[in-house]
């Protein structure tokens, strides 16, 4: 009988196969030099292979909450990058030198910031005990190869291989020896386990995750969920958490919900379908069972109208929402944000001021300052933003296409496609860039600075080409 997985699985296998006659022989281990240097050519690309949900308070949010992690986990390899993926799929994995992906349809399924902070933490078990790197070795002699760059082909555009990129995609094609083992699972648990109390969170949420885990699969029909394939038998890591649980005190819950909330439901305003939607979030008002969550939903409807481009129906919403999260000055900036796409620049303004002086180093709030600053004609004030931005969230492609869009109204072509071809290497259309860096690296009428930047990427381009 022909069922989805075993399509999943053959697909996975050629891409198994095309992808081992692109790597060297097997000669040694997986060092950290060469785990690092597929982790800087994985940067360039990753964004071209994914959709990512990647607005800078979401980023923000994400890459603080690792940051927690990685503290209490000490001196680290690798410098981590937090991604969220937009994908239905119940799904997170990491892929080599700190790249942590976690998917829309995993969050949709958390109820509080320790179960996300439980999830990030596994996952950093693994790439600290070098898990990924030591089951690929046993595959194959990895270099600096990027396997991203050409992956959209290998993978024939099949949103759920492509998601499962290492760890998925390869445990996928039948090659066990990539998937996580038992005991590799229990070290990334017990890991996570002792940095959660490390914390102060609760251990206790890796019980919940699990059990979420659990009831995924046993209701799972005929597709496994993409997480099993590599993360192998959720109900032996649920014994095993609960037999830590046993001698481990129990833990006062976080009490201030709302950060996790606000940033579940701006995930998925922008994951979920318009109908699932507002479905999930009526559903949620109806039920009448926690006075937070409701006034989050009128909060992700909010969203939504604005999604829908129903302006007028956002701010009534935004403005509910803020009298349900009174003294929650973030709200000022996403009512901010929807003044500025209804063309109300002059009501958005004082409140993305106000947001900028509260604290200069919210990136939310400085990107749309720079907006409501260029709608306003303030182009130099808006660069100057969108600059010191970029300064913290360097690898997000939008602000170099909001540079690029800047410097066209200035008449300044050169350096107009100076910040484009920054857009396109961020969003992964490597070889675009490239084109354009080397305009830029040539052309005279852009400064001296702009140039040799241009230059340097260049130039780094090339050594991580050389080698593959």
């Amino acid at each position: 009988m022909t069922t989805i997985l075993p399509k999943l699985l053959q697909r996975g296998a050629a891409l198994l196969v095309i992808i081992q006659m692109l790597l060297p022989t097997p000669a040694r281990g997986f060092s950290i030099g060469e785990e690092r240097l597929l982790g800087e050519k994985l940067l360039y690309a990753v964004r071209g292979e994914f959709e990512l949900i990647d607005a800078p308070d979401i980023s923000e949010y994400v890459n603080g909450l690792g940051r927690q992690v990685l503290a209490a986990a000490g001196p680290q390899y690798f410098d981590y990058h937090f991604f969220v993926v937009k994908n239905d799929q119940f799904n997170a994995f990491a892929a080599p030198s700190g790249l942590i992906f976690l998917n829309s349809g995993l969050i949709k399924t958390m109820k509080s910031e320790d179960q996300l902070v439980s999830v990030m933490a596994h996952e950093i078990g693994h790439v600290v005990s070098r898990h990924i790197s030591s089951r690929m070795a046993k595959q194959t002699k990895v270099t600096a190869l990027s396997l991203l760059f050409g992956l959209a082909s290998l993978a024939a555009g099949d949103p759920a291989l492509t998601s499962g990129l290492f760890t998925g995609a390869l445990a996928a094609g039948g090659a066990a020896s990539l998937s996580f083992s038992r005991q590799d699972e229990e070290q990334a648990d017990r890991l996570a386990f002792d940095w959660l109390r490390d914390m102060g969170r609760d251990p206790a949420a890796m019980e919940e995750m699990l059990k979420t885990m659990r009831r995924i699969t046993r209701y799972s029909s005929e597709q496994l969920p993409p997480y099993l394939l590599t993360h192998p038998n959720p109900e032996d890591r649920l014994h095993y958490v609960q037999s830590l649980l046993e001698h481990e005190p129990p833990q006062k819950a976080a009490t201030d919900r709302f950060p996790f909330l606000r940033f579940k439901h701006r995930v998925l305003s922008q994951a979920l379908e318009p109908e699932q939607m507002r479905t999930w979030c009526a559903g949620t008002i109806a039920s009448g069972r926690d006075a937070e969550e409701a006034g989050m939903a009128r909060y992700g409807l909010a969203l939504l109208r604005a999604r829908e481009m129903d302006f007028s129906g956002a701010v009534r919403l935004m403005q509910e929402a803020r009298q349900d999260f009174s003294g929650r000055e973030i709200l000022d900036v996403d009512l901010a944000a929807i003044l500025l796409d209804a063309g109300r620049t002059a009501e958005a303004l004082p409140l993305l001021r106000r947001a900028r002086q509260r604290d200069r180093a919210d990136s939310h709030a400085a990107f749309h300052l720079a907006r409501a600053l260029e709608k306003s004609g303030d182009l130099d004030g808006a660069e100057r933003l969108h600059l010191e931005t970029a300064k913290a969230l360097p690898d997000y492609p939008q602000i170099y296409y909001e540079l690029g869009r800047l410097k066209s109204r200035q008449a300044q072509p050169a350096a107009s496609n100076f910040y484009l071809a920054k857009h396109y290497l961020y969003k992964g259309r490597v070889r675009h860039a490239k084109q354009y860096l080397q305009r830029a690296e040539k052309d005279q009428s852009l400064s001296a600075a702009l140039r040799e930047e241009a230059r340097i990427i260049l130039e780094r381009l090339k050594q991580l080409e050389e080698a593959s």
